[in-house]
């Protein structure tokens, strides 16, 4: 199979779920930004040095082949769904990380190769978040989907900091 398909040269795209949907649709600016995302991810993947961020990185990419499944799902329910599982693990690793890395106050973000990386990261999460809730005012989104992408910038928030932390660079204004 070829990448080359021609069949979007119409301004369509197709859905996991068979569906052809327009490419500006809310839908698919909702998982395109989850992908820009993990490319996002892969870049900071290759800036970052702790063991523990480097295999929370790859578990953030494989959640978010799934978020964008369910995201690219419309006629059918995707396969393998986000989960409360999906959920609390993101908040338990978050929780791991603050007690490890207390916050004073506000962070000077990005003072790391790796940390700069995942910040820029982290924003993107935030916007894939408010694409997703601007698809949720007119599309039935699961509520642990949404849950779930509000809880992965705090994750790689605190994953940028236990990058800096672990090289004595930690900075608050």
């Amino acid at each position: 199979m070829s990448i080359v398909t021609k069949t979007g040269d119409d301004g369509s795209t197709g859905l996991w779920s068979g569906e052809r949907i327009g490419k500006d649709s809310l839908r698919v600016e909702a998982y395109g930004t989850i992908d820009e995302l993990s490319s996002a991810l892969g870049m900071a993947r290759h800036l970052c040095f702790q063991d523990n961020v480097l295999y929370a990185i790859e578990h953030i990419q494989r959640l978010l082949f799934r978020v964008a499944g369910e995201l690219a799902s419309l006629g059918a329910s995707f396969d393998r769904p986000i989960t409360e599982e999906d959920e609390k693990t993101i908040e338990a690793k978050t929780s791991e990380i603050e007690a490890r890395i207390p916050l004073r106050g506000f962070v000077v973000p990005g003072m790391t190769q790796g940390s700069a990386a995942l910040d820029i990261a982290r924003t993107i999460a935030r916007r894939a978040e408010r694409r997703v809730v601007a698809l949720s005012r007119t599309d039935e989104i699961s509520p642990v989907l949404l849950r779930t992408l509000n809880r992965l910038s705090d994750f790689i928030y605190m994953l940028a900091r236990e990058e800096e932390a672990a090289q004595g660079k930690l900075t608050f204004v």
